[in-house]
């Protein structure tokens, strides 16, 4: 797992918008997303669109389109592993 792969777990343990994410982790929107869509697509991230309730289904292409409209939540995998380093 890389270090931004890890810093971008370490803020999911709740429903988080992309927005507060970018604001707190010193990354570009490229590669937010990038990582955002590597954990996605480990099972370590979930995607949540338009609210904070709805689970949105990871479609690769139009995640890189939307992902600064989504909010993310790491899931139990992705917590085990971050957990575990």
């Amino acid at each position: 797992m890389s270090d931004n792969e890890f810093d971008i777990l370490d803020e999911l343990y709740f429903v988080t918008p992309y927005a507060d994410l970018k604001s707190t982790l010193s990354l570009t929107d490229e590669e937010l997303c990038a990582a955002l869509q590597v954990l996605i697509r480990k099972g370590y991230v979930k995607i949540f669109y338009p609210d904070p309730d709805t689970e949105l289904e990871y479609d690769e292409a139009g995640f890189s389109k939307h992902c600064q409209q989504y909010a993310f939540l790491a899931t139990k995998a992705g917590l085990i592993v971050h957990n575990s380093i």
